[in-house]
């Protein structure tokens, strides 16, 4: 089992509109579905702490209400923890729900930052979606070079925005804010699945693609779990040919002295 840091926006409106906005439940939902039916621990946290807003949960969808109703999901929502008081090394992944709220409070967030490059340094998985990419744009390795950069990615595109009509409230446009970056965006037809993987990082264009990123993490935590027990294995077994070595010197030891 591994432990996954779930991340949502703390914005409930869009500035300049009063619009009610928030984490995107199905990008929420459908991700912790795939990550809890793995047998893996999520947790949340927010930007600011709390109880982090959101849309409209769609009833119709049997998965979000499976989030919104159990109970740990609940209790963990209600009072998440900030993410600049997070400790990376306690995460083995860390996925960013999108939103349109993130375009405003992700990516300038320090702490997010210090998260989400904390996690990929110690080896971990990093995943994002639709607006999630938002909280990428300014994460720099240790190296000082941009997470992003030289990476395919994908998220919400310039085309979706507009069929979303925010393209004249968003601050940027997160597709072309991530080249700029140094980033390749790959993209597919407006409101299509496209799921795009690069090394440790995840990334999806929009809320049908959700699922799909939690899928492609879950293969690379499998890949690490995999690892982690040939590796236990291995020192099992060097450990259990150090007694028999042990135990046959000690029994010619013994004939020796006969």
């Amino acid at each position: 089992m591994k432990k996954i840091l779930m991340v949502l926006t703390s914005v409930s409106e869009i500035p300049d509109t009063g619009e009610k906005t928030g984490y995107n439940v199905a990008e929420a939902a459908h991700p912790w579905k795939v990550f809890k039916d793995s047998g893996h621990f999520v947790d949340f946290a927010s930007i600011k702490g709390g109880q982090p807003p959101h849309d409209t949960v769609d009833t119709d969808d049997p998965i979000q209400v499976a989030f919104t109703e159990d109970e740990a999901t609940r209790a963990g929502l209600y009072n998440t923890a900030r993410v600049d008081v997070v400790d990376p090394e306690q995460y083995d992944a860390v996925y960013l729900v999108g939103g349109h709220g993130t375009m405003w409070d992700f990516p300038d967030s320090e702490g997010l930052q210090n998260l989400v490059a904390g996690v990929y340094n110690a080896g971990g998985v990093v995943g994002a979606v639709c607006h999630g990419p938002a909280g990428l744009v300014n994460v720099e390795m240790k190296n000082g070079i941009h997470l992003v950069n030289g990476r395919k990615v994908a998220a919400f595109t310039n085309d979706e925005e507009v069929a979303a009509g925010k393209d004249k409230v968003i601050p940027f446009f997160l597709a072309d804010r991530l080249e700029e970056k140094g980033a390749t965006h790959v993209s597919t037809d407006v409101f299509e699945e496209k799921v795009v993987v690069d090394e440790r990082l995840v990334t999806g264009q929009n809320p049908a693609s959700a699922a799909g990123v939690a899928k492609e993490m879950e293969k690379l935590l499998a890949e690490v779990i995999h690892q982690e027990k040939a590796e236990e294995q291995h020192e099992a077994d060097a450990l259990r040919a150090e007694k028999d070595a042990k135990k046959a010197a000690a029994a010619a030891a013994a004939e020796a002295e006969h």
